[in-house]
């Protein structure tokens, strides 16, 4: 009898677990954790249309991260992946393969604090990596240009020197550069200091045209934390502070078009574009979210609208993200977490949708 009792009591058990795994899979809520993972590794929700699925997979050796995880970039040509991350003995940079097999370290003493990375001239045979420093230190309020294995390039800016606003090479916590394929660099210069700008430089770095006033009008920024550039010469900036996108024209530097309807709960604090450019990825920090909004035609700008969401956890805390233009790949540095993460594209017969 008692037996039988127990087996009773273990079919309902094992019911209410199964239940549970198919409620899981339907509403896709991911839960799984790998051994030595924390519970919000891998919590994430997909809410509208599923695009992007979580790669468990990448990286190999999450335990690698040791410090704040800030921003990522992509060379999709050598299949290496840059995760920039901050902290006290840490290293700066680190190297991983695409599959996610760890390469190498930068132990590089000439980056404070890493906020923005950008890998240049990735079909080149000489690839850059550009990272923007909003350290306070000797070495802060600058973007250097390094080579893919770390070594120290060219600095744009004065190390050490915050700016006024009067010079437009004088950068205080700059965010985030973008260098377009013809070498034109676009700067969001502006991650909480004085500061609150959108620069463009020639391939040889002569200032093009500026907008730096802060404020809360047209073409005015507060924190303008990323920008970049579509291939309809237009130029999107994640005007965080504002809890708004300016589009801009990116020959002219004319004032195109604002964005902000979809993000009255939170602001935006990265933009990219997908690879089949129908997509706008955007991050969302305090809500933990990462949107993907339907990308205007060329000679609209009209309103945005989300057509999928990425539901991370709580304190996951996404930051800033690039894609892999090859394959169309997802990554994101999370600094509640600790982390970047690697999202893949639900695919139809190949191709992304």
């Amino acid at each position: 009898m008692l037996l039988k009792k127990r087996g009773h009591t273990w079919l309902i058990a094992s019911s209410m677990v199964s239940l549970a795994v198919l409620m899981m899979l339907l509403y896709g809520t991911i839960g799984s954790q790998q051994p030595g993972s924390s519970s919000i590794r891998h919590d994430y929700q997909l809410l509208g249309r599923p695009l992007y699925k979580l790669d468990l997979s990448w990286p190999k050796n999450p335990e690698l991260f040791s410090g704040l995880v800030f921003g990522v970039a992509v060379n999709q040509y050598a299949g290496v992946v840059y995760v920039a991350q901050r902290g006290d003995n840490v290293p700066k940079v680190l190297l991983f393969t695409t599959d996610g097999d760890f390469l190498m370290p930068w132990n590089t003493t000439t980056l404070e604090m890493p906020h923005g990375i950008f890998l240049a001239d990735a079909a080149s045979l000489n690839p850059t990596v550009w990272i923007t420093d909003v350290g306070n230190g000797p070495n802060g309020h600058c973007i250097k240009q390094y080579s893919p294995s770390g070594k120290l390039l060219q600095v744009l800016g004065t190390p050490g020197k915050a700016g006024s606003g009067l010079d437009p090479l004088q950068f205080d916590q700059p965010a985030e550069i973008f260098v377009h394929d013809s070498g034109e660099m676009y700067v969001v210069d502006g991650d909480g200091g004085m500061n609150n700008r959108l620069i463009k430089l020639s391939k040889d770095q002569e200032v093009l045209w500026v907008h730096g006033e802060k404020g809360h009008g047209m073409a005015q920024f507060y924190i303008p934390h990323s920008v970049t550039v579509d291939s309809a010469q237009r130029v999107w900036v994640a005007d965080r502070g504002n809890k708004r996108i300016q589009v801009f024209n990116s020959i002219t530097g004319d004032w195109l078009g604002t964005w902000g309807s979809c993000f009255t709960e939170d602001a935006p604090y990265s933009v990219r574009l997908t690879p089949d450019k129908k997509y706008f990825v955007v991050v969302q920090l305090n809500t933990n979210q990462i949107s993907l909004l339907d990308a205007p035609p060329v000679g609209m700008i009209g309103q945005c609208r989300v057509v999928s969401v990425i539901q991370l956890a709580d304190e996951v805390k996404p930051h800033l993200v690039d894609l892999d233009l090859k394959t169309g790949a997802l990554y994101v540095a999370e600094i509640g977490a600790q982390q970047a993460q690697k999202f893949t594209p639900f695919s139809l017969g190949g191709n992304f949708l």
